[in-house]
């Protein structure tokens, strides 16, 4: 059993833990020990975890299932641990990142509010950091994905840059001069519930007619079971490809079939890009950045769905023709972008941690040498 684990079921309270960090993470990163690092991806049914070097190589990858439909704290705490645990087996771990699915306060210790976990005010980083021997960093995911793209992936070289993921709903982050932009109270980027039609659909949230109502991997699955639900001539296609049984499509279903030709499917996606162009003519409006990268699993649909958002992007900027217009790019990491990026983040605080790790090699080599010292001047006396 490694030293590392060792140390962690001791449960060393001491662990370094960088309380916040500082705002100048360009200047940082740059700075930071080149040391293997662990990201964590925490969703709403999984847990992946992957050992990350510097250059942003996944050196090795792990997923589990939470494994309780609760979700409750402990289960996913637990299971996080178990997962570091295993890969410390293997790596020299020098701190861990957490990408967090939800909103995350201004010091990067709570996670205030998860939609698809039990999380209300937990302090994830503080319990995490009495478990595990090395320093703890937490952010949202979508906070971490766009640190991954601007660091190793489609935002590279940008000083202005704005991710949108488009998953089940609709996560945003923005970065600026190669810092973060979190927001006084931490929980900046939620451009998924930016209200667009007035009255609109019911959202989660509890409002109506937001963004990712229409534009979201939830929104695509939706219109096209109403359709298929109302028996329309449009949706035999996948009628056919699901025997029936409306309740089995999916979004990468729709993608499939819309690459294979099926005329619905593409129309579908179609739409959610054009409400995706729109959302982002609003937000360049507001941000002016030069970049805005989409990632997500829907985003997987590529020029299906890219294509129709830059159309509509041109058509709603507001001082078209008389202004610069912002990049659009598919992200290029991947559903591997938020554990890249969390690790990358923690590369930060793991300075803390050779520090300290190299006063205490330091402290035990002069007590060896002051033993040895002694027990020779004790031999000649």
């Amino acid at each position: 059993m490694s030293t590392y684990r060792d140390l962690a079921h001791r449960g060393s309270a001491r662990a370094t833990v960088l309380r916040t960090v500082g705002t100048r993470e360009r200047r940082s990163h740059l700075t930071a020990p080149r040391v293997p690092t662990v990201g964590i991806d925490i969703g709403g049914t999984k847990v992946m975890a992957g050992v990350v070097d510097a250059d942003g190589n996944i050196l090795e990858k792990l997923r589990a299932e939470t494994p309780d439909k609760s979700k409750s704290p402990k289960v996913v705490e637990d299971t996080i641990v178990e997962l570091v645990l295993d890969l410390s087996d293997r790596h020299d771990v020098h701190a861990v990142g957490i990408g967090a699915a939800g909103w995350v306060d201004a010091e990067r210790n709570r996670v205030l509010f998860a939609p698809h976990l039990s999380w209300r005010n937990e302090p994830l980083r503080d319990r995490l950091a009495g478990r595990l021997a090395v320093p703890v960093l937490v952010d949202n995911d979508a906070n971490a994905a766009a640190w991954a793209e601007w660091r190793f992936g489609a935002g590279r070289g940008e000083d202005n840059l704005v991710m949108i993921t488009l998953g089940t709903g609709i996560g945003g982050a923005l970065l600026e001069d190669g810092q973060v932009k979190r927001g006084k109270f931490g929980v900046a980027g939620e451009f998924g519930h930016m209200q667009v039609v007035p009255g609109g659909h019911r959202c989660p949230c509890g409002n109506r007619g937001c963004w990712e109502q229409y534009s979201s991997g939830n929104a695509l699955v939706r219109e096209a079971r109403e359709l298929a639900a109302a028996d329309s001539p449009v949706a035999y296609g996948i009628i056919e490809h699901v025997k029936g049984n409306i309740g089995d499509i999916t979004g990468p279903m729709i993608t499939e079939l819309a690459r294979e030709g099926d005329a619905m499917c593409i129309e579908l996606l179609q739409d959610i890009g054009q409400w995706l162009g729109v959302g982002i003519a609003n937000l360049a409006a507001a941000l002016d950045p030069s970049c805005f990268v989409i990632g997500g699993g829907v985003s997987a649909a590529d020029d299906l769905l890219i294509g129709p958002a830059r159309d509509a992007f041109r058509r709603h900027l507001t001082g078209r023709g008389y202004r610069p217009e912002a990049r659009i790019a598919r992200a290029q990491l991947g559903p591997e972008a938020g554990m890249v990026g969390a690790a990358d983040l923690a590369r930060l605080v793991a300075r803390r941690f050779r520090r300290a790790k190299r006063r205490r090699v330091e402290r035990y080599e002069r007590y060896e040498r002051y033993s040895e010292s002694r027990r020779t001047t004790q031999g000649t006396l």
